[in-house]
């Protein structure tokens, strides 16, 4: 662990107020203390590496004052084209490589002639 892990460990003890956890074992937190006039402090301890892609999308709307209850208190009603949150896989073994990308082989079908290119 870090020196920022443990000040922001020790920040969180003294002055967060737990709200709530999501799917992925994050953690969310508001100030307890309120200043006239100033928004609500609101963070996230990540379960593992610090990564804002595995924040789903209902707890980001949360933190950054979108929606005004967190999630576990008032969850947010599914839409039925929603798919399930996935973190970001740029860098993994899972990443989406486009045809004709180096690492998929770099080999891609031959153009169909309908390109026309720009000649200025």
């Amino acid at each position: 662990m870090d020196i920022g892990s443990v000040g922001t460990l020790l920040y969180t003890l003294l002055n967060g107020r737990h709200v709530g956890t999501d799917s992925f074992g994050n953690r969310y937190y508001v100030g307890r203390g309120e200043r006239h006039g100033a928004r609500q402090k609101r963070w996230v301890l990540y379960k593992g590496a610090a990564e804002a892609s595995k924040v789903p999308p209902d707890w980001h709307a949360w933190l950054h004052h979108t929606i005004a209850a967190p999630p576990s208190e008032q969850p947010l009603a599914a839409k039925p084209w929603e798919k399930e949150h996935e973190a970001n896989r740029t860098g993994t073994p899972q990443a989406y490589l486009p045809p004709g990308h180096v690492l998929a082989g770099g080999a891609r079908r031959p153009a169909t002639g309908d390109y026309q290119p720009w000649r200025p």
